[in-house]
């Protein structure tokens, strides 16, 4: 079954191009496409789909408040922000809304799917730079010591590198072990933590929530 994908994006041009991206890829499925935010928020909860690309900077409400309504009623839904900026304070504002991760519109068809598959497997792509925000901002918030989530020492180690925004890949070639044993061990801790993804995983282990 193909991974559903919704498009929430003011600009056609740009939401057509993702649509037609997305479309060509048989993995994927286009499930709706929205101009803003208010629509989205009306037709995703009964469309439900896997993964949503939204756009920051939309007409009315934006996106980051998109995400707030939406997270309650569509839980298993996946948000990844669509932007111009890297490390824009809004980015981080998103992730802490509820978003899984980010990629901006100045990549190539290639790169936005291949950032869509990470976050449905788990993964969360985002700069290193946001990631290190995201977890000093866990810490911030942190009230208790970290709890025993019952990790290995392996487990631990993958997590701290999460934390700071590496690839899957880029993990397997620092600790010398395949993509899949990665993927593996990283099912395993979110597993444990009772998470969806890189996001709900940092923020409930580094922020003790």
């Amino acid at each position: 079954m193909p991974i559903k994908v919704a498009i929430v994006e003011d600009l056609e041009e740009i939401r057509n191009a993702l649509e037609s991206y997305i479309s060509m890829d048989s993995e994927l499925k286009v499930a709706g496409c929205f101009g803003n935010a208010e629509e989205a928020s009306e037709e995703l909860p009964d469309i439900q789909p896997d993964l949503v690309v939204m756009d920051i900077n939309l007409p009315g409400m934006s996106g980051i408040e998109c995400i707030r309504q939406l997270k309650p009623l569509c839980p298993n839904s996946q948000f990844m922000m669509f932007t111009v900026y890297e490390d824009d304070e809004k980015v981080f504002e998103a992730l802490k809304a509820g978003a899984s991760g980010y990629i901006l519109k100045k990549h190539g068809p290639q790169k936005i799917i291949e950032a869509l598959k990470e976050l449905y497997d788990g993964g969360s792509p985002m700069s290193a730079d946001i990631a290190r925000k995201v977890v000093s901002a866990f810490h911030a918030n942190e009230k208790h010591s970290e709890p025993d989530y019952h990790l290995t020492r392996r487990e631990s180690d993958i997590l701290q590198l999460l934390a700071k925004g590496m690839l899957y890949k880029e993990i397997a070639l620092q600790i010398g072990i395949s993509n899949n044993t990665v993927k593996q061990h990283i099912h395993n801790i979110y597993e444990k933590l009772h998470v969806q993804n890189r996001t709900e995983a940092l923020n409930k282990y580094f922020g003790g929530h």
